[in-house]
């Protein structure tokens, strides 16, 4: 994934890029999903309400674990076999959330995507930390980067929506590819992220970049 990051932190950090050669006809970009297409999410999400029920204390010792072997599973695999079913259209979960970077795949490929919140893989813990109030400031900076521009139901839980706006560090792809050949896609993904998951779909243009049901 190419891309810049931003940080505010008191911390002294540092920063770096890999510079290499792309064929242009074997890139998936946020333009490229089409009515039709599967959403698939490679990896459960969570990790910067852990991250924080982590620097506070409140995070038992074995959801952290599960945390930190997420975010260490290496995006390679999934990349590998997004190359060998010729997919176009993805994005990175990170900085932005799962539905800040969902809104920004909709509207860069002019489509709506709708997300079933009942099939999102999310890690051990993290609803019970996000109830707590363990949040990032992420939480409501990602809220105004959506703004108005999604359509929620109304019985979605408050740590679901939550878990929904929660900035991930090193999260999994969305992935849209052609309904035919997602069940293939998925099953080759959970060779290497167990928890890969179809949790949407994209359709035609409506009111609304995103639905969230």
């Amino acid at each position: 994934m190419l891309g810049g990051h931003s940080v505010d932190n008191q911390q002294i950090m540092f920063g770096y890029s890999v510079t290499g050669v792309i064929d242009p006809d074997k890139v998936a970009t946020n333009a490229g999903a089409r009515p039709g297409d599967v959403i698939i999410l490679t990896k459960p999400i969570g990790t910067g309400i852990i991250s924080t029920g982590i620097k506070f204390g409140r995070t038992p010792a074995d959801v952290a674990a599960a945390s930190v072997e997420a975010m260490l599973t290496s995006g390679k695999a999934a990349a590998e076999a997004m190359r060998e079913f010729g997919v176009k259209g993805a994005t990175d979960v990170t900085g932005f959330a799962l539905l800040g970077h969902a809104w920004e795949l909709a509207r860069a490929s002019q489509v709506t995507i709708e997300i079933d919140s009942s099939r999102l893989p999310i890690l051990p813990g993290a609803f019970d930390l996000a109830r707590a109030g363990l949040l990032t400031s992420g939480d409501k900076t990602n809220r105004e980067y959506v703004g108005e521009d999604i359509e929620i139901a109304e019985r979605l839980s408050k740590e679901m929506g939550s878990l929904l706006y929660d900035p991930q560090t090193a999260g999994g792809l969305l992935i849209a590819i052609p309904d035919e050949h997602a069940g293939a896609l998925l099953a080759r993904l959970r060779e290497t992220y167990p928890h890969a998951e179809n949790v949407g779909r994209v359709l035609e243009r409506g009111p609304h970049s995103l639905i969230v049901t």
